[in-house]
Parts: structure tokens; C-alpha cells; sequence
């Protein structure tokens, strides 16, 4: 008699009733940006080419007949191109991979909404996503609901309230130092990666991991923004002034000390963007991760003629997680990574 090792194992980890919430919640966000006038578009998930970035590693596909295919880290490229190409406001619900990523907050392929809007900027976005929020919210969490505003914070004032100092001034050393005087625990990674391109920005996100983040998981809805210009990614840069640290206008929303979105007033330079391409190169090749390809196709929108737009991703998991009042990514999506 043949015994099956596995006799639940078939079975979705979230209930029926969370899919209903859940399709619920969707058609609740396609209903609000069709009402705000953004059109709905789908990209390739399978592409050529890939956004190259130090710490996303993405998917690759190797077929006999046909080049090698990365699985999207983010729809961004291909959005871009069809800004490039006059769709203007758009939106995009689209599954996302990748590698690694697994947890409580985690799954290597999850759902992404993503969208840019011409004529924005992320001071715009952080207003727009505070109405998103309350036109979605179905249950549960009443600081959505309430009539007074999402809390704003700068990076900086963050590390000044929580943390006891500003940072963005510091080198990599004195971000060191820092860490050994609050006594934050230092990964062992951590100690081989003196001199390295990125190194100040470890110490930056292992001081916000520790210090900080827990601190405004007690502020309940929370948007941090002015992040370090070292951390732009595909964001512009804002000159500081009176011999004020230079700013990447960017901000993320935190609920609970969990983040919710990533929001850019996006870079239209393409020479810039290619420099910021071959430093994340540079710092895999440290690493010891392969270099990715420069999207070529992207770079070539963005010489046509990116309009200036800002952008928005937003992990819907998550969000679900937050409006259900759920612990983990398992209860709140049918198949995670270790049933999929």
C-alpha cells in the first residue's frame, strides 16, 4: 500500500474565505486607479533584460532554442518603455520573482502593484498612496480609516529622534562606530567588507534594521523619506543645501515597522542611470554575484524621452496582511514556496 508522506501537503495554507478577501481587496485597487484615470497595461515576465540591482537576484532561464530569459524583479522596465512611448498614467498587478527571499514577510514570488504618474513627483506619490490606503481599506487596521494624516519623517530626523544622531553626514567608519557604542550585533558578513563600493550603505540598513525600525514599528503609519543619496536607486537626487548631505527623493511607507511601499520621483538621466548600473555591478562582482546585463531597451526609452514622472511599487501581500490582520505571507496567499 502505497502511503502518500504528504497527505495535507495539497492544501492552500490560506482559507477560502481569505481569497474571497483578497480578490475583494484587488478589485477594490483596480476600481480606485481606473477612477483616478490610469490605465491598466501587462508586461512580460519573462524579458532579455533585467533593472540591475545589487541585492535583487533574479531568476534565470536557460532554454536549448532560445537566449537566456531573466523572470522579472519588478514590471519598471518595461513600464518605462511604454511611458517612454506616451501611455501615460499607468498601473500594473503583476507577479514578481525573486530568489531568496523567503520568511514571515517573504516569498520568492509574490504579487507587485506598480504604477507611474507624469507631472509627479514622491511628495505627490505620498499623498496619492494615503488616499489609496483609505479607499482600499476594508477591515480591520482604524488608523487607516482615521481623518488625520499619515506621519512623515526624514531619514535623517529618524536617526536624530530614534537612534540619538543624524547619519547621513557619517562615513562608513563612524557608522562603525556607532554600531559598537549602541551595541547593535554585528553579522559576521559585516566584518569583511572594509573599503568595499557599498559599504557605508550596509552599515546604514543594518543601523535602520536595528535602531530604528523598531522604534517606528511604535509609530503605527509611518512614511520615511530624503533617504541617503547613495540609496537612489532609480531615483533623483536632491542637491543639499548650506553643506547639507545630498538627499534621494524616495520615500517608503511602514506600517508597524513593516514596509508597504517603495516610492521614486524617477531619475530621467540616462547617463546618470548607467553609472548607477555599473556601481550595483561592481558591488556583485565584490560580492561575488554575477553582473547583470544593462537593459539596453530601457536605456533607449529613457534617451526618446522619459517623461518626468513619479513611481510606486507596493507589495499587495503585504497590504493584505495588514487589512486581514494576518502574522505571515502564508496565511494570506494559497501556495507559498515550500507547496508551490
Amino acid at each position: 500500500m502505497n502511503i502518500d508522506p504528504f497527505p495535507q501537503d495539497f492544501r492552500p495554507t490560506c482559507s477560502v474565505e481569505m481569497l474571497r478577501f483578497r480578490a475583494d481587496v484587488v478589485e477594490r485597487i483596480r476600481t480606485y486607479f481606473r477612477m483616478e484615470g490610469f490605465l491598466e497595461v501587462e508586461t512580460p515576465v519573462l524579458s532579455q533584460e533585467i533593472v540591475v540591482d545589487a541585492w535583487l537576484e533574479p531568476y534565470l532561464l536557460e532554454g536549448k532554442r532560445d537566449s537566456p530569459r531573466y523572470l522579472q524583479t519588478s514590471p519598471e522596465a518595461h513600464m518605462k518603455r511604454l511611458l517612454a512611448a506616451g501611455a501615460g498614467p499607468i498601473f500594473q498587478l503583476s507577479r514578481v520573482m525573486r530568489t531568496g527571499e523567503s520568511g514571515r514577510l517573504h516569498n520568492p514570488e509574490y504579487t507587485m502593484l506598480e504604477w507611474y504618474k507624469p507631472g509627479d513627483t514622491h511628495l505627490d506619490q505620498i499623498a496619492f498612496v494615503e488616499q489609496l490606503l483609505r479607499q482600499i481599506t476594508t477591515m480591520g487596521d482604524r488608523r487607516l480609516k482615521s481623518g488625520a494624516s499619515f506621519d512623515r519623517l526624514r531619514y535623517d530626523e529618524a536617526f536624530e529622534q530614534f537612534a540619538g544622531t543624524k547619519v547621513l553626514h557619517l562615513c562608513a567608519a563612524g557608522l562603525k562606530d556607532l554600531a559598537n557604542a549602541r551595541k547593535v550585533p554585528i553579522p559576521e558578513s559585516m566584518r569583511k567588507i572594509q573599503n568595499s563600493p557599498g559599504e557605508k550603505d550596509r552599515w546604514l540598513n543594518l543601523l535602520l534594521a536595528e535602531l530604528v525600525e523598531p522604534e517606528m514599528a511604535k509609530q503605527g503609519v509611518l512614511f520615511l523619506y530624503d533617504y541617503p543619496a547613495s540609496q537612489a536607486a532609480l531615483a533623483k537626487i536632491c542637491k543639499g543645501k548650506n553643506r547639507e548631505p545630498d538627499v534621494a527623493e524616495r520615500f517608503e511607507l511602514y506600517v508597524d515597522g513593516v514596509e508597504i511601499c517603495n516610492g521614486y520621483n524617477e531619475l530621467t538621466d540616462t547617463v546618470e542611470l548607467e553609472r548607477r548600473f555599473a556601481e550595483q555591478n561592481a558591488i556583485r562582482s565584490f560580492e561575488g554575484l554575477p553582473e547583470l546585463p544593462l537593459p539596453k531597451r530601457l536605456l533607449t526609452a529613457m534617451r526618446h524621452g522619459l517623461p518626468e514622472c513619479a513611481g510606486v511599487a507596493l507589495g499587495v501581500d503585504r497590504l493584505i496582511m495588514l487589512l486581514a490582520g494576518a502574522e505571515s505571507i502564508d496565511e494570506v496567499i494559497p501556495f507559498p514556496w515550500n507547496r508551490a
